[in-house]
């Protein structure tokens, strides 16, 4: 029977750490690029928003002073009406919208958490130093491995229970939505 040498081991599993924590590199750079580019599309979507917004109510204050005057006919201005209403409508549908963001944001953060607690978890792979015997080499790996697993178990059992909360709005006073 062939045995694999306690430094080999080592090495090997040194190599999946190494080779797990540059994709999960790649996968933290991912997420922290879509939070930018999904929070800078919604600034921009804000800014614009507002100043459709601002230039609706220059619009109305017009439209009001015209009904006023009577220069309006009164189905016109119902039907104006109309619009307003259902411009008010879309208006509470965006901020709805703009509140999902706020979510999305949570929980991109805590899939990073997760990506950092499980880099954590692989470095236990390279790190783990603790001398074994040559002579009791199977026992020694045997043991070795089994550690390694609770490591993981505490660690993984430690994130799952830190991780699983559900979001909620937090950044916008209109109203309180939850996600799971």
């Amino acid at each position: 029977m062939k045995t694999l040498p306690i430094e080999e081991l080592r090495e090997l599993l040194a190599a999946v750490s190494r080779h797990g924590d540059r994709h999960l590199l790649e996968i933290e750079t991912d997420l922290q690029q879509t939070t930018f580019l999904l929070n800078e599309a919604i600034e921009k979507l804000s800014t614009s928003f507002m100043n459709v917004h601002a230039q609706l109510t220059e619009q109305q204050a017009v439209i009001k002073l015209l009904a006023e005057s009577g220069k309006l006919h009164p189905d016109v201005v119902q039907q104006l009406q109309v619009f307003e209403d259902n411009i008010g409508n879309e208006v509470n549908k965006v901020v709805t919208g703009m509140q999902f963001q706020d979510m999305t944001n949570q929980l991109l953060q805590r899939t990073i958490n997760r990506v950092n607690g499980l880099k954590t978890l692989l470095q236990e792979l390279s790190s783990h130093q603790f001398p074994m015997a040559a002579d009791n080499e199977h026992e020694e790996i045997r043991r070795f491995i089994m550690q390694l697993n609770q490591n993981f178990d505490q660690g993984s059992h430690h994130l799952t229970g830190n991780l699983r909360k559900s979001v909620n709005q937090q950044d916008l006073a209109t109203g309180d939505i939850d996600l799971f």
